[in-house]
C-alpha cells in the first residue's frame, strides 16, 4: 500500500484519481481549496484536507509521510503562466522539504509535439487564447526539469476527454509527441487518465519525462 497525496482532488481528473487509488488499496490524502464544496470525495481510505498548491509550506505539511504526489490542479481565474509556475515552484520546494521524491502531474495535450521540435500550440493558426493557456500550463516542465524530483508529466491527447466513459484500464503511452489516433478508438476518458496517473505514482514506469497517453 502507498500513501498518495492528490492535489486538485475535486476536479474531473482528481476525483477519478482518488477513486482509482483507493480501489487499489492505497491511502489517499485528497487536497482541495474548499473541503466544504467537495464532501463527496470523502470515503474509506480518503482524508480530505484544505490546501493551496502554490504555497510551499502547505505542500510540505500535507506531503510529509507520503510516498508520492499526483497534481491534477486547474484554475480558471488565474493566468495559466502565473498559476502553473507558482504551483511548480511550490511543489518542488515543498516536496523537497517533505522528503517526497515522486511527483506526477497532468500535462496539456496541445503542448505535445506534432512534428520534431514543434508543439501543437506553435503551429500556424493555432488560436492565440488557447496558446496562452497551453504555453502557460507547460511552463511547469522547465521548473520540474531543473529540480531534483523524480517527476513525470502524464499528458492526455489534445481533445476533450470523455467524462462519462467507464474505466477500461487500457491505454497507450509514448514520448513527448501526440500519439497517432487509432481508427475506431473511443475518446480518451478521465477514468483511464486516472489509471495512468496512479500507475506512474505507484510503479514509476517513467522518470523525469513528458509522457503522452491515449
Amino acid at each position: 500500500m502507498s500513501r498518495i497525496v492528490v492535489f486538485g482532488a475535486g476536479g474531473n481528473a482528481g476525483r477519478r484519481v482518488v477513486a482509482e487509488a483507493v480501489s487499489r488499496g492505497h491511502a489517499v490524502t485528497a487536497v482541495v481549496r474548499d473541503p466544504g464544496r467537495h464532501e463527496g470525495v470523502r470515503g474509506h481510505g480518503v482524508t480530505l484536507v484544505a490546501g493551496d498548491v502554490t504555497r510551499a509550506e502547505g505542500v510540505a505539511a500535507v506531503a510529509a509521510g507520503h510516498d508520492a504526489v499526483i497534481s491534477t490542479v486547474y484554475r480558471a481565474d488565474v493566468p495559466a503562466d502565473e498559476f502553473y509556475t507558482s504551483a511548480a515552484d511550490a511543489l518542488v520546494a515543498g516536496l523537497s522539504r517533505a522528503g517526497v521524491e515522486r511527483l506526477v502531474t497532468v500535462g496539456v495535450g496541445t503542448a505535445l509535439e506534432v512534428a520534431p521540435g514543434v508543439a501543437m500550440h506553435d503551429t500556424p493558426d493555432f488560436p492565440e487564447e488557447y496558446r496562452r493557456f497551453s504555453v502557460g500550463h507547460s511552463s511547469e516542465i522547465a521548473i520540474l526539469a531543473g529540480s531534483g524530483l523524480d517527476w513525470v508529466v502524464v499528458t492526455p491527447p489534445p481533445v476533450f476527454l470523455d467524462a462519462q466513459a467507464e474505466r477500461t484500464g487500457v491505454y497507450r503511452a509514448g514520448g513527448g509527441a501526440v500519439l497517432p489516433a487509432e481508427e475506431g478508438a473511443p475518446a480518451f476518458s478521465y477514468a483511464d487518465l486516472a489509471v495512468a496517473l496512479v500507475d506512474e505514482a505507484t510503479e514509476r514506469r517513467h522518470t523525469r519525462a513528458v509522457v503522452a497517453v491515449a
